[in-house]
């Protein structure tokens, strides 16, 4: 049996309160999700699915009525939401706030948000996707809704957070800051486990790299080989900065570029950082990229929609989409890493959390930040930052205050970012 079907058969049996799915960047989670809820369906069972954000569950409804047209499925909303194209598009989507229009449907699928506000209905399983986002006082409000549930999600990307202090309830058993899967294992520290071992979206040359700096305990593969997958382009080229044409060949060669700035304190929204990361992503189209993979073996032009960068902020992203504004790169997904988890790409620009920053905050150091804008790509990624974060780190040591009962997470953010600049400032050295 595959590790899947070890899965589906603890998650269809009637031992227990549930499965908790571990599974690194691009292994197949949505997949995974959308399997299980087919199975379900079309044993007769009726089924509730939980995911953390419209996007989110827009995308889960997509695929699996595209792969199962005759399951009915309801898309349980709010009042505000506007549908998406890629839902209506399906007859058997059925959208509605109220739990009594979509019951007998026989998987509904919701954000865990407005799962928090159902009073009425009971379903004896349920799928709880990108689990490790969720908090564990929306899992409390929402586990009275089902029997047994299938967790999964990324333990090595963004915790739950918070816009209000949160210390006063850390180390408690009810400390609504902790995971869905924190929670759950703590309570049931019985419950199987299975963790999905290969990343079908890094490639080699990036899933040895995150594996170490982010999941040095639960260690993965890629599923490709290095001969798989290659970038190229297909207009040379003539003039233009130097630089940005000598990090755009790094990065084709070798998956990873580092394009550093000079050391210098800036505010937030780095004016010589924006325009650095739009010189990146237009030059990067008008160079014609085509991406060469196990899914397009001829070769598949990597047009805007496959291109998307990152930051950790907002102010930041929106500077850097006026950035693109009036550009070839208009259309290029620009975002923060919170809204970027789970969504894919073939090449992606990053601004990394500490360039140009005075100290290292702990929301700058946190190791899910860097993880998620590192490892979004099929092909290539490029970090863009100023000189001087090796000496920031040292300079402000890991020292986040330990609580009673609360497990140390590994790695933390400072030796994470250790471990990523060591490998970015080697590519750099030899690319």
């Amino acid at each position: 049996m595959t590790v899947i079907d070890d899965i589906l058969a603890d998650f269809g049996s009637a031992v227990g309160r549930g499965v908790v799915v571990d599974s690194p960047p691009g292994a197949g989670k949505s997949t995974l999700v959308v399997r299980a809820a087919r199975t379900m369906a079309e044993a007769g069972e009726r089924l509730m699915v939980v995911a953390q954000t419209n996007e989110q569950v827009d995308d889960l409804i997509d695929r699996l009525a595209s792969t199962a047209p005759s399951v009915e499925i309801g898309r349980l909303s709010a009042s505000t939401y506007n549908p998406a194209q890629r839902v209506i598009k399906h007859g058997s989507v059925t959208v509605s706030g109220a739990v009594s229009d979509v019951q007998t449907c026989a998987v509904v699928i919701g954000t865990a948000a407005k799962w928090a506000t159902v009073t009425e209905g009971v379903w004896e399983r349920a799928i709880v996707d990108e689990a490790y986002q969720m908090r564990s006082d929306m899992l409390l409000r929402v586990a009275g809704r089902f029997s047994r549930g299938l967790f999964v999600g990324d333990p090595g990307q963004l915790d739950p957070f918070s816009v209000v202090a949160v210390e006063r309830w850390a180390g408690l058993s009810w400390d609504p800051m902790q995971s869905a899967v924190a929670v759950l294992l703590r309570h049931n520290p019985d419950l199987p486990l299975h963790r999905l071992p290969v990343s079908w979206r890094l490639p080699p040359s990036a899933a040895d790299v995150v594996s170490a700096a982010f999941y040095p305990f639960t260690p993965f593969a890629a599923g490709t080989k290095p001969s798989d997958r290659s970038l190229e382009f297909s207009v040379r080229a003539i003039g233009g900065d130097q630089q940005i044409e000598a990090t755009l060949e790094t990065a084709r060669r070798t998956g990873w570029a580092l394009h550093e700035l000079p050391a210098r304190h800036t505010v937030r929204t780095d004016r010589e950082a924006v325009t650095a990361i739009a010189d990146i992503v237009v030059n990067l189209l008008r160079r014609g990229p085509v991406a060469y993979s196990e899914h397009a073996p001829e070769g598949r032009p990597v047009t805007a929609d496959r291109v998307a960068v990152g930051a950790a902020h907002r102010d930041q992203v929106a500077a850097i989409r006026q950035a693109l504004a009036d550009t070839v790169a208009a259309d290029v997904t620009v975002d923060t890493a919170n809204r970027l988890q789970g969504r894919e790409y073939d090449v992606t620009v990053i601004l990394h959390p500490l360039s140009g920053r005075r100290d290292a905050s702990a929301f700058h150091l946190e190791a899910g930040r860097l993880c998620v804008l590192a490892s979004r790509h099929r092909h290539a990624c490029v970090v863009v930052a100023r000189a001087g974060i090796a000496e920031l780190l040292d300079t402000h040591p890991s020292a986040e205050p330990v609580h009673l009962n609360v497990p140390v997470r590994f790695p933390d953010g400072w030796e994470a970012n250790q471990a990523m600049l060591a490998h970015l400032s080697t590519v750099d050295a030899t690319g």
